[in-house]
């Protein structure tokens, strides 16, 4: 079965429509992400009124009903470009208000006089070199990179581009050879290309939306929001993938953490006071752990620090630095001003001791000692 030229037409048009509405729908879904649905809806939208120009383009006297649906097109792909460029905050449009009255012009210089020559070649390039842009824009992106559906996105805006290139520059060389009858073969593979772009285009961008922002409940879901640490469930998936991932002969630690009579300070000055001494421990921590270090609040006033590439003896002088600090910044006046100390629970990963669970178990119960012999201060856990 055969679709003749018209019927692409509108097919396309109808695609863009409920593209842009979809959109427009998700949306509401996605508040963060308002501006830039916003955006890839209105190019939609754009997109299908150049359609429908391009349609009766000859309607309008000489070359202005292509220099019209030209200009339509690459504002509506400028608009997709702008909304990837967005994707990492505010983006400029002067440069695409620029290139599009620079593409104006060449129209109105040259256009006129050469108006098969543009309409069939010259119009692909704007096209080509926005759609590469914005494949490019994509792949640098900083918001989504890591996410699935990244290669889809750049993959469908690339090859969109390279066709219109092809169809900018190979396509003259083949008419020139074989004759004008290729022209209309050109155009309906064109169309076939748009209606499958018209729906590729919008759904990868939905999926990078929809993407990011699972993406976003899943690390909250592993943080603790008062602390902005990893929570419980954090530390397990982390730190089991840290000690699974690491060298046979790499030393491990972990230092587990307890505020000493966190209840009296809650009891005398309140939870307000008491969740400013948390936050205050859990940057101290943060701090002394140094980058590589993984430290996670494992629930009301106990913390963790899974410290690779340290030995029981750097870990325990962190452990100590941690103690030491936090007890000077809680009593500090422009602090909390609570005298707060911590006891604390050490032990190494060995042969015996290779599981985050019987490297936790360990610690604690070093940790109890620390806390029956009288607080403030840090215990070693025996070796397995």
């Amino acid at each position: 079965m055969q679709i003749d030229l018209a019927t692409l037409w509108y097919l396309t048009i109808g695609t863009l429509l409920v593209s842009a509405a979809l959109t427009l729908w998700e949306r509401q879904a996605h508040p963060r992400r308002a501006r830039e649905l916003g955006i890839w809806a209105g190019a939609c939208a754009v997109f299908a009124l150049g359609c429908v120009v391009a349609m009766n383009r000859g309607l309008f006297p000489g070359a202005v009903g292509a220099a019209l649906t030209n200009l339509l097109m690459v504002l509506g792909y400028l608009m997709v470009l702008h909304g990837a460029a967005s994707l990492d905050g505010p983006a400029r449009v002067r440069g695409s208000a620029a290139a599009l009255a620079a593409l104006a012009l060449l129209w109105a210089l040259a256009g006129w006089r050469f108006e098969a020559a543009f309409w069939n070649h010259v119009a692909a390039l704007p096209i080509a070199l926005t759609c590469g842009l914005t494949a490019w824009t994509l792949l640098r992106s900083r918001s989504v990179r890591g996410l699935r559906s990244r290669p889809v996105a750049v993959a469908v805006s690339a090859g969109h581009g390279l066709f219109y290139l092809l169809r900018g520059l190979v396509a003259p060389l083949l008419v020139e050879r074989y004759g004008p009858g290729l022209l209309p073969v050109f155009a309906k593979v064109t169309m076939y290309e748009a209606v499958l772009y018209s729906v590729a285009m919008p759904m990868t961008f939905l999926a990078l939306v929809r993407e990011e922002a699972q993406a976003q409940l899943l690390a909250a879901a592993r943080t603790d929001f008062l602390t902005g640490l990893a929570n419980r469930q954090g530390f397990f998936e982390r730190g089991t993938r840290m000690l699974a991932e690491r060298e046979p002969d790499r030393p491990f630690a972990l230092l587990a953490f307890d505020l000493d009579h966190f209840k009296s300070i809650n009891d005398r000055y309140g939870h307000a006071a008491g969740d400013a001494v948390l936050a205050l421990f859990a940057r101290v921590a943060r701090e002394a752990a140094g980058p590589d270090a993984l430290v996670v609040r494992l629930g009301g006033e106990e913390f963790a620090a899974l410290l690779p590439g340290q030995g029981a003896r750097a870990a325990r002088q962190v452990g100590e630095d941690i103690a030491r600090l936090f007890a000077e910044a809680a009593a500090h006046r422009d602090g909390p001003g609570i005298r707060a100390t911590v006891s604390v629970g050490l032990a190494e990963a060995g042969p015996d001791r290779g599981d985050l669970s019987g490297l936790l178990s360990a610690a604690d119960r070093a940790l109890y000692r620390a806390k029956a012999a009288g607080r403030n201060r840090l215990e070693v856990a025996a070796a397995a």
